[in-house]
């Protein structure tokens, strides 16, 4: 087998096929420590590509502190090390308590087998592009949450396909790649019909769905259920100045809407769960003790890391949904 595999129809650059190539050689132990390269001349020759392509993915691999060059002698394996033999590109949309429980889980699950770089794209489609792009060639596997955010799918399809996994949302167009994933439309109806003994009491439903950072099977999954019992229901883009008419439940995707309309049944001197419900999304300990306890619709983001870590280190290639609940408290 030959040490440097360039393929003329990928998308990734030569050089970052060069780099590529020498990792594999390193994990599957073809390289050794202090193990001569073959020359940048050599190379440039073999695969009819100029001395600068070669050149600079030597200088990348020296950066990373994979290789070191002797004056006059040429370019040698540096480090062997676990930390170059999986290296994780991890990309977020931000960090919050329940994303972090995720990180946490998969971290663990990780253990010591591969190194895990994480970034943050902030729901920003050009910052995303950015650090997708920088990345690529430089990872073993690519982790990505790509959110809500509509016009990525083909930022993402000039990764390697085969390292790529895809993390939390998924959509239509990345639907083939790997993945653990919550099915939002299905969780919120599914949630709803479980607590449907509860929700009876209830004479108006208002789910407050801003649309920045949620996805839109939230809303579907809202009207479906909704419409399938006939009920009186409203969707909002936020709380600004709004009145609990008693009666009324709220379903919150984000946590500064669910603060808000705690303090305004307290101004009205409403009794939450009594009065008026609420249904929050992403569990988490606080949620368990703030007004004696607020009901949830959550996925198991411990499960989501732990499934997701099992993935990349056996290499399959699946999508799996994660499992989501309804989680009953005084709230509702």
């Amino acid at each position: 087998m030959k040490l440097i595999q360039l393929q003329a129809q990928s998308s990734l650059p030569k050089y970052k096929q060069i780099v590529r190539s020498i990792e594999i050689a390193i994990q599957e132990k073809r390289l050794q420590k202090n193990d001569h390269l073959p020359s940048i001349n050599k190379i440039s020759l073999e695969h009819g590509i100029s001395r600068d392509t070669v050149l600079l993915a030597f200088d990348e691999l020296k950066k990373r502190g994979i290789v070191y060059s002797r004056l006059g002698k040429g370019y040698f394996v540096k480090s062997t090390e676990s930390q170059v033999e999986m290296r994780i590109f991890l990309l977020f949309d931000e960090l919050n308590a329940f994303k972090e429980e995720l990180y946490l889980s998969f971290l663990e699950q990780i253990g010591n087998k591969a190194q895990v770089d994480i970034f943050f794209h902030h729901f920003n489609e050009n910052l995303f592009q950015k650090m997708v792009n920088d990345s690529n060639g430089n990872y073993s596997k690519y982790i990505i949450m790509p959110s809500n955010l509509k016009q990525v799918s083909s930022c993402i399809k000039q990764l390697p396909r085969e390292d790529v996994y895809i993390l939390d949302q998924t959509n239509e167009q990345l639907k083939e790649l790997p993945s653990v994933h919550q099915h939002f439309e299905k969780d919120i109806f599914r949630a709803l019909e479980k607590g449907m003994h509860l929700l009876q009491k209830y004479n108006r439903f208002i789910l407050i769905f801003p649309g920045e950072k949620e996805p839109e099977g939230m809303v579907i999954g809202f009207r479906t259920f909704c419409e399938k019992h006939q009920l009186n229901y409203e969707i909002i883009p936020n709380f600004d100045t709004k009145t609990i008419e008693k009666g009324a439940v709220f379903v919150i995707p984000s946590d500064l809407h669910l603060v808000q309309v705690i303090e305004q049944g307290k101004s009205q001197q409403l009794n939450l769960g009594t009065d008026y419900g609420i249904i929050s999304f992403n569990d988490m300990p606080l949620k368990k003790v703030v007004e004696n306890g607020i009901t949830t619709i959550s996925t198991d983001f411990k499960k989501m890391g732990t499934t997701l870590a099992k993935m990349v280190l056996s290499n399959e290639k699946k999508q799996i949904e994660n499992p989501s609940d309804l989680i009953i408290r005084n709230s509702l």
